[in-house]
């Protein structure tokens, strides 16, 4: 049975007062948080409000949640060329630890759905498991090969950003967090937080965070996390690099999505194991 997973939203003491913007069809409340161009150090900044949804997401996700199954669809720009939207199947077991152990390893099983290229791919990975290696399983003309592969080397890092270690929702919370506190230390920060908005039919409140000057110690343009109300975490990320020209569109860089989620669905050691009788390894 699902653990009962405490929604947040009422809880955001530093959140700014409500006012209308229209920004976003699907968003009808936003949370308006200034721009600081410069202040003191020990003045607040306007990525603190995010920061303190982030931290309480990752608190609710180390506390609460083992593991989860959904749909996962992202897309990454590498060496400049966007592929279209990849779509698998996810199962995750987060990392469990006790006294700075591993208690529970952190375990990945992906089942490529389309588009036609990766169809009939499956991946696993377990912490500390096969050498570290993932145990990749190809489709279509190539599903009689399996391998296993450094999830850090050329094979599995081609056409990627990072390696599927990195993958998860606590991964990317914690990235979301590392980056808010890279940023909080310059200004030329612009947050907004919307209230309302949709993800697949989930209610989630967005966070956009924009830089409109591009700087060497910045990321990336912009970015929009969209945590959803009732599970408390995030469910969609994307960033945007800066306009090529004035005037220009920003390019989109990356995307991930977390879909149709079930969490604490009981996953055991079969659910990461290239044996089981379900998959397509043998």
């Amino acid at each position: 049975m699902n653990r009962h997973i405490q929604p947040w939203h009422g809880r955001l003491s530093l959140l700014a007062i409500l006012v209308s913007i229209p920004l976003l069809a699907n968003a009808q409340q936003v949370i308006q948080v200034a721009n600081v161009d410069s202040r003191p150090n020990e003045t607040p900044h306007p990525l603190d409000p995010a920061l303190e949804i982030a931290r309480a997401s990752l608190l609710n996700v180390q506390t609460n949640i083992d593991d989860y199954k959904g749909l996962f669809v992202k897309r990454t720009r590498v060496d400049g060329v966007l592929p279209p939207l990849q779509y698998a199947r996810i199962k995750i077991r987060n990392r469990k630890l006790q006294n700075r152990t591993v208690t529970t390893p952190m375990g990945v099983y992906m089942d490529f759905l389309k588009p036609s290229d990766v169809k009939g791919r499956e991946v696993i990975w377990v912490e500390g498991v096969n050498d570290g290696n993932i145990v990749v399983h190809q489709g279509g003309m190539a599903r009689f090969v399996t391998l296993n592969l450094d999830p850090n080397g050329y094979l599995a890092m081609r056409g990627q950003r990072y390696p599927i270690t990195d993958i998860g929702i606590e991964n990317l919370l914690i990235k979301i967090i590392e980056a808010c506190e890279r940023d909080r230390q310059h200004d030329e920060c612009e947050v907004q937080i919307f209230r309302n908005a949709k993800v697949g039919g989930m209610v989630c409140t967005m966070v956009q965070v924009t830089h409109p000057v591009k700087r060497d110690h910045f990321d990336f343009y912009q970015a929009r996390v969209y945590f959803s109300d009732d599970l408390n975490v995030p469910v969609r990320y994307k960033s945007w690099t800066w306009p090529t020209s004035s005037g220009g569109s920003p390019i989109i860089q990356e995307e991930y999505n977390y879909m149709k989620l079930e969490l604490n669905v009981g996953l055991t050691d079969q659910d990461f194991d290239p044996e089981n009788p379900v998959y397509r390894y043998n």
